[in-house]
């Protein structure tokens, strides 16, 4: 994310919390240098994710017994 300081002035705790909560890096504009805000542990790719609801439409049991040899076809 990338914000200016008088940006970051007015939202601090929230970009700050923002950078935690994701990991992300905030990079800060100033008399047109850019400074870093990095959090000390970043947070693992897996964390990241965001939750997917209602991917799968239906009883996912049903799916362990089905045949798929029909849609499968030999790579040439």
């Amino acid at each position: 994310m990338r914000v200016t300081a008088s940006k970051l002035r007015e939202n601090v705790y929230q970009i700050l919390d923002e950078a935690i909560a994701t990991g992300v890096p905030v990079e800060v504009i100033r008399k047109g240098k850019v400074l870093r805000i990095v959090p000390d542990k970043p947070v693992s790719k897996l964390d990241r994710l965001r939750t997917r609801k209602n991917i799968f439409v239906g009883n996912s049991d049903d799916i362990i017994g089905m045949d798929w040899s029909k849609e499968w076809t030999e790579l040439k």
